[in-house]
């Protein structure tokens, strides 16, 4: 059974992969992916592949979501440094801070099956 530690105030489990690799990278892994786990997130990246910049309102309208889960997602993603916005006036338009996030969603898809 794994030896569980406290680490900076957060619990670890103690194996040999946690001890090989860096706990912190570990998590910002683990925080990234877990950003990419919902199908209007994914969307969202899709849409922003295809479209570079896109204000909110135009994601909102082309996903068919409600404004404020339409921001709620790309707060999460922003947060975990997937997406960007530079501001164009009144709004924000959105854009993806590395295009190579879409070559994670493409694996994933030729895992399917």
């Amino acid at each position: 059974m794994a030896k569980r530690k406290k680490e900076e105030g957060k619990e670890v489990v103690d194996t040999p992969i946690t001890r090989a690799l860096d706990s912190d990278k570990l998590d910002c892994m683990a925080s990234k992916l877990k950003a990419l786990g919902h199908p209007a997130r994914i969307a969202i990246i899709e849409l922003l592949e295809k479209n570079d910049k896109l204000p909110v309102g135009k994601i909102q309208a082309m996903l068919d979501l409600e404004q404020a889960a339409t921001s709620n997602h790309l707060r999460i993603l922003k947060d975990q440094n997937i997406v960007k916005s530079v501001r164009d006036g009144k709004s924000k338009l959105y854009s993806l801070r590395t295009p190579q996030i879409k070559d994670i969603i493409d694996c994933i898809e030729k895992c399917k099956d």
